[in-house]
């Protein structure tokens, strides 16, 4: 592991250079994982992707031209954008998150995780759309950028910390949920609320996440979903795993976090933080998630 300071932590380009050089498991070949890893070394911002390429499509025009495909294409499409670098620029800084230990825990004190300050979009900061993903490609994003996905207490905090906060915006349940149309509706609502406010340094209360957690063993079929929640903190969604791994409606969000924390100032990996049982319960309720990572090994 890296030895950083948490000035260094803060400064952004450091996190990124330690995040990349976190050891990385065996996972399926994939070309363009293997471009966007080739790119990280170079890689200054938070996201380590690629540049934006010159003439890729905003979100509008993206949705158009995948509307009519088959959900699973559809996902692996806009995996696919996210991973060549065609995300809003906003999306490149994570922000951070401190976690307090819980009543009666014995052992550190604080946790601080750096998460995407939104949940994953493609297209530019003038015309972006925030896309549901399923479990399959969004834990294959995650992969490739040494990343992982949050624990519901993690999305508890998230939304805690949170300046921008939005209230949910359910529509209404039919068999179009997952359908292209639905997604834009949404993000309209979404962007109604917002109402120019700025998504940094963190945004939350608009979704649902998509989460880690040791149930996910027992159902390795399924996909974990926790979250939007009301203004009392409260969420709608709580942990739900009634969906396949390969479902995903507009309703879900896809939020990233580093493998990078800090522990009461020290830097650790995300995964052996999960696996310790005196610093898990700062980072989950469910005592403590050995194994983390090879519950992102969804294909």
């Amino acid at each position: 592991m890296p030895r950083l300071t948490r000035r260094s932590l803060l400064g952004g380009g450091a996190l990124l250079a330690a995040t990349a050089s976190l050891p990385r498991r065996a996972r399926a070949a994939d070309p363009l994982i293997s471009m966007v890893r080739s790119h990280a070394p170079a890689c200054g911002e938070a996201l380590c992707l690629p540049t934006r390429p010159s003439g890729a499509l905003g979100g509008l025009d993206l949705a158009h031209a995948l509307a009519d495909l088959p959900d699973g294409a559809r996902y692996l499409a806009l995996a696919n954008q996210v991973l060549d670098g065609n995300i809003p620029a906003f999306l490149r800084v994570l922000s951070p998150v401190t976690l307090e230990a819980p009543a009666g825990h014995d052992g550190p004190h604080l946790a601080t995780i750096f998460v995407t300050p939104d949940y994953l979009a493609v297209g530019n900061r003038q015309d972006f759309l925030r896309v549901p993903l399923d479990l399959p490609q969004a834990a294959r994003i995650a992969r490739a950028l040494d990343m992982a996905l949050p624990t519901p207490r993690m999305v508890d905090a998230i939304y805690a910390a949170a300046q921008t906060v939005l209230a949910p915006a359910p529509l209404p349940p039919t068999h179009q949920m997952r359908s292209m149309p639905y997604v834009l509706h949404h993000q309209a609502l979404v962007e109604q609320a917002r109402a120019g406010r700025s998504v940094l340094p963190l945004m939350a209360g608009h979704k649902k996440d998509l989460v880690l957690t040791n149930r996910l063993r027992s159902q390795p079929d399924r996909v974990a979903i926790y979250g939007w929640h009301r203004g009392d903190g409260d969420p709608i969604q709580p942990l739900s795993l009634v969906h396949g791994k390969g479902y995903a409606d507009y309703s879900h969000g896809v939020r990233l976090v580093s493998r990078l924390a800090l522990v009461d100032g020290v830097p650790i990996d995300l995964f052996d933080a999960l696996a310790d049982p005196r610093i898990a319960p700062l980072l989950t309720r469910e005592g403590r998630l050995p194994g983390a990572q090879d519950l992102l090994q969804v294909a």
